[in-house]
């Protein structure tokens, strides 16, 4: 009589073959976080917190650098989960549960400082933008003095670049369309910079505010969620 094999359910197996990857899912997540900490080392080496600049770096790098943390934990949270699928607290899942809540903890600290870089942003383009407006009305201003325009003709004609048949409502129409070409590159130029502010501006929100406020809903998450 033959002898029946015992049956081995097809889910332990899978998960016979998975745990074979929970280790090196495990180091991969370690190696991750561990980057984080040395990317945050590297500039608190230059500890000089009185200074904004200084605050909006440490805050910067953090914000930059929190999603490879946060892969990191998944994939730690993720190896503990194959190795035991029961519905225990291992150590590893009490590790991903400390330095989730840390870093969820660390980017709430950092929310002011990154709405206060972004307050200084705002005010410092608003500063230089108002400066390039302030040129541009004053060179509007002096382009109808009659001076300004007999100035530039009398340039022309010690440059040699002013024909000499030409009539004086000639040199004086030659004048006046070097004055408007001038204008229009100013207000071109004031244009580009009004736009590139305001490009900057929304991606550091964005990227910057935005995406903390993101990390700490994904990281309080995972805290939860290793030992719930």
């Amino acid at each position: 009589m033959p002898v029946k094999s015992p049956c081995v359910p097809v889910y332990r197996v899978a998960l016979s073959s998975s745990g074979r990857f929970s280790p090196l899912l495990r180091w991969i997540g370690i190696t991750l976080v561990v980057l984080l900490l040395l990317q945050m080392l590297a500039v608190l080496g230059l500890w000089d917190w009185g200074s904004e600049a200084f605050r909006q770096l440490v805050v910067e790098r953090l914000i930059q650098q929190a999603p490879m943390a946060l892969v990191g934990l998944l994939l730690m949270y993720l190896s503990s989960r194959l190795d035991d699928d029961r519905e225990e607290r291992t150590p590893v899942l009490w590790a991903v549960c400390l330095l989730s809540g840390l870093l969820a903890v660390l980017l709430t600290a950092s929310l002011p400082i990154a709405f206060g870089g972004d307050k200084l942003l705002q005010d410092q383009a608003d500063q230089q933008l108002a400066a390039k407006r302030g040129q541009l009305e004053m060179a509007r201003q002096q382009s109808k003095e009659p001076a300004v325009l007999q100035q530039l003709i009398k340039q022309a004609e010690s440059a040699g670049q002013v024909p000499a048949n030409a009539t004086d409502a000639q040199k004086t129409q030659a004048a006046r369309s070097f004055i408007d070409r001038q204008l229009q590159q100013m207000e071109d130029q004031f244009k580009q910079a009004d736009q590139t502010s305001k490009v900057t501006l929304s991606q550091r929100r964005l990227a910057g505010s935005g995406g903390a406020v993101a990390l700490i809903v994904a990281f309080t998450l995972l805290c939860l969620g290793s030992v719930l």
